[in-house]
């Protein structure tokens, strides 16, 4: 969102929850991994954050990241070879992820963080009225995010 005031113009990034296996948050927090592989196409642009939730058995939020560029592509294969370096992920499972899909995106990542206290799905219920892990993603508000400063006590933004 842009809004001008006297001239200023600020840019509002998004904030995203994502879900993410534990195996590719801890390969996303390592440094390895640098593209977070998608199903669904969302509004990310470069500078969002996108806050991962790291899924059964961890069931906490981890840490975030700043999206670096998004791609989308209709044709796998072309799409492989854009991601296959970054992805961590061999071909079989990045077809298999993909199967039936008409679309795949792409969420390269940069200036990860990942907090020193996960905040676990309990404590996130307890903090945020109807808080549940999101199926694919969910944008968060203003009001949310610093929450989830006050629970992690680290800056997101």
């Amino acid at each position: 969102m842009t809004l001008g005031t006297n001239n200023i113009t600020i840019i509002k990034n998004k904030v995203l929850l994502l879900s993410i296996k534990p195996k590719y948050v801890t390969q996303i927090f390592s440094g390895k991994k640098t593209v977070e592989l998608r199903r669904v196409k969302t509004k990310l642009k470069p500078g969002d954050l996108v806050i991962v939730y790291s899924t059964s058995p961890q069931k906490a939020l981890t840490g975030f990241f700043e999206v670096d560029k998004v791609l989308r592509d209709e044709n796998l294969d072309s799409f492989w070879q854009k991601v296959k370096d970054y992805a961590r992920v061999n071909h079989e499972t990045f077809q298999d992820y993909y199967r039936g899909a008409a679309l795949a995106v792409g969420i390269f990542i940069k200036n990860y963080h990942q907090f020193s206290k996960p905040v676990s799905l309990e404590t996130l219920k307890s903090n945020i009225p109807g808080f549940h892990p999101p199926q694919n993603y969910h944008y968060l508000d203003d009001e949310k995010v610093n929450i989830l400063e006050s629970l992690t006590g680290e800056s997101i933004k």
